[in-house]
């Protein structure tokens, strides 16, 4: 018993670890990532790969990475 509570703590750890990918293996925000776009303007798109890692590894990092903009694809003017 003692050992499968010590394997489910290690998997819940290391999907902590993980979870976020576009906040952690992002870079540095932009601008443009955190603003919503104005009425008339297009959608920001997002990060594929970053909403799949979160979705798969640990989905509450989803909603963190929404939350700070970091799954938007960075703006290039």
């Amino acid at each position: 018993m003692k050992k499968l509570f010590l394997r489910f703590a290690a998997i819940v750890l290391i999907a902590a670890t993980l979870s976020s990918c576009a906040t952690v293996f992002g870079g540095q925000i932009s601008a443009c990532q955190r603003t919503k776009p104005a009425p008339g303007k297009p959608a920001r798109e997002v990060r594929a790969v970053a909403l799949i890692a979160d979705i798969v590894l640990f989905w509450p990092g989803t909603i963190v990475d929404f939350v700070t903009g970091a799954i938007y694809k960075p703006c290039h003017k």
